[in-house]
């Protein structure tokens, strides 16, 4: 791992400290890397707005019980298979 990546990361865990304690939740419940891996598939497979958003749905689902790693290995397959190209152009079905 390079520097930058070991500061990226001391940078994420002190974050995650610290906004897990905001929102009440013990840092080592979140299955970080699962999420990390997740938005890079969405990002890249589907479009880069659907990376935070598509976490938020993990953690809705976690929060209502879902497995969070079962449902980032769905939702990972889900971006990979993804055909971004035949949506340019294409409204949102959502506004």
């Amino acid at each position: 791992m390079s520097r930058r990546d070991m500061t990226t990361m001391n940078e994420l865990d002190a974050w995650l400290i610290a906004a897990a304690g905001e929102a009440g939740i013990d840092p080592a419940d979140v299955p970080v890397q699962t999420v990390l891996d997740l938005a890079r598939d969405v990002a890249h497979g589907v479009v880069r707005p659907g990376a935070p958003v598509t976490a938020y749905l993990l953690g809705l689902a976690a929060g209502r019980g879902a497995d969070p790693s079962a449902l980032a290995d769905k939702l990972s397959d889900l971006a990979l298979d993804w055909p971004s190209e035949a949506n340019v152009g294409e409204e949102s079905p959502i506004s």
